[in-house]
């Protein structure tokens, strides 16, 4: 299955520890378009996104549906995250 995680914490925390092959986009480069990283991605694709407590990943999740993304997933933050959608 086609999943991508993303951690929207800020680039210092994630540099402090992240999920195994998440990739970092905080908040605030979501709100200034699409980024790069998400532009041939399937609308449909499971996007997985996680922060410190859920809040930033949910406003996140909202910034996603804008863009068309359906398959969004509040992993709330790394922990639940590598517990729940780790292999």
């Amino acid at each position: 299955m086609n999943r991508i995680i993303i951690d929207v914490r800020e680039p210092f925390e994630y540099k402090m520890g992240h999920v195994k092959g998440a990739i970092n986009l905080p908040p605030a480069k979501l709100m200034k378009g699409l980024p790069g990283e998400l532009e041939d991605t399937p609308k449909d694709t499971e996007i997985v996104l996680y922060c410190l407590s859920g809040a930033r990943s949910g406003a996140s999740i909202r910034i996603l549906q804008q863009h068309g993304f359906t398959n969004l997933i509040n992993g709330i933050n790394k922990d639940h995250v590598n517990a729940r959608f780790s292999a």
